[in-house]
């Protein structure tokens, strides 16, 4: 499905955030890349989709190299390319379904889209998909006037009206309290098994990191420092984590965090 080739990241102001990252991701795999704040993980993420644009390498999705595409050309990859925040990116003063509907605007014409113009059938999907993930109820609701864990499924129930076939998730629960955390990686790991769609997820809480991947990239300082399977990273001492990450590694349990 996914293929990074020597994937490098200088920003304008010098900093190296990726260098000669490569590595492959296989339909349903579940992905998990760790590595402590700034060693990479967030512009990883988005250079797949062309959030961010590469310095140099490829990207090669469904054989189609996305880091070589112009602007104008990107609609269509990123139709199938969902992606899920830290900080849910939604639109706060608006309702939860207008919110989810956003996920759609990759299909329609784009005026429409302007003017709120979704076909009923549109809507109908997305209070389903709203439905699945518990929240059929807060449909109405203002997104701000939802909890951190509501916020995060509205922002997965947007990326699943794009009909992806990937799911980027950048710490999606980096904000949420441990409960909460399992809860909304709970279901990401449904999707992932139950309709195949392959996620990729950057997490640094090793508890998480152990529960959840069957497949783990680290990273430290842009550059790929471990790679393992699920079953791998769980046979692992605090000691070898410590190694990955250059510094004590972080755990999170169901009722509070440790370092």
């Amino acid at each position: 499905m996914l293929e990074i080739k020597n994937l490098t990241k200088v920003y304008d102001d010098g900093t190296v955030a990726l260098k000669n990252v490569s590595f492959d991701v296989q339909d349903g795999e579940f992905l998990v890349v760790i590595g402590l704040s700034g060693s990479g993980k967030s512009t990883l993420l988005r250079c797949i989709n062309r959030l961010i644009d590469p310095t140099e390498g490829q990207i090669i999705f469904n054989g189609e190299d996305v880091a070589a595409l112009p602007q104008s050309d990107l609609r269509h990859v990123r139709r199938k390319i969902g992606m899920v925040f830290q900080h849910f990116n939604l639109v706060k003063r608006s309702s939860v379904l207008t919110n989810v509907l956003a996920g759609r605007l990759g299909y329609i014409n784009p005026y429409k889209s302007l003017a709120g113009n979704f076909p009923p059938s549109i809507r109908k999907r997305a209070l389903e998909v709203l439905d699945h993930l518990g929240i059929a109820n807060q449909a109405k609701k203002r997104a701000d006037e939802l909890s951190g864990g509501q916020q995060q499924r509205v922002g997965i129930a947007r990326a699943l009206m794009q009909d992806p076939e990937l799911i980027l998730a950048d710490e999606p629960v980096a904000s949420l309290d441990p409960v909460l955390a399992h809860s909304i990686l709970g279901t990401l790991e449904s999707l992932n098994q139950e309709t195949g769609i392959t996620v990729i997820c950057s997490l640094h809480y090793l508890d998480l990191v152990q529960r959840y991947a069957t497949r783990v990239i680290g990273l430290r300082s842009g550059e790929i420092v471990y790679r393992g399977t699920g079953k791998d990273i769980r046979q692992m001492t605090d000691e070898e984590f410590k190694d990955i990450y250059g510094e004590e590694a972080v755990r999170v349990s169901a009722g509070k965090r440790e370092e």
